[in-house]
């Protein structure tokens, strides 16, 4: 059973893969002037694949905005769409990233900071969730530490 899992995560990952090459492939040959980019790469932790959910979440902050200290379970990367935002996993340095900018956090790790750097101005991102089970994308850290 796990083999067939396996496969169909393999099998789904080839098919994400060629249809992205595609997409790329059609851009830059379209004649439009689009510029394609890869603007983030890394490697993932390894996933059994046995459920394997892709989502993407768009967070907006408004000025002087922040959310609770929180972790995720499955690996997240992070785009900046407006704005800026400060962000810190627990035991990385706290950096901000503005628009156009991509971040990864790792599975489990402690998200102690993320917050709009600006209090005059809104600041919005998507975090995109690859996750290999059927878990909340978001899970509060008691203590708030």
């Amino acid at each position: 059973m796990m083999k067939h899992k396996t496969w169909a995560a393999f099998g789904l990952a080839i098919a994400f893969s060629a249809t992205i090459s595609a997409l790329v492939a059609q851009a830059s040959n379209n004649g439009a002037g689009a510029k394609v980019s890869t603007v983030f790469s890394r490697d993932l932790p390894k996933l059994d694949g046995g459920h394997l959910a892709a989502k993407i979440v768009e967070v907006t902050y408004g000025p002087g905005g922040a959310s609770s200290p929180h972790s995720h379970p499955c690996p997240v990367i992070g785009y900046v769409l407006e704005g800026a935002v400060r962000i810190q996993v627990k035991g990385e340095p706290e950096a901000i990233y503005k628009a156009g900018e991509s971040f990864y956090e790792p599975p489990n790790g402690i998200h102690q900071v993320s917050a709009n750097a600006s209090d005059h101005e809104p600041a919005k991102l998507l975090a995109y969730f690859i996750c290999d089970h059927d878990t909340p994308l978001t899970v509060p850290i008691a203590g708030g530490k």
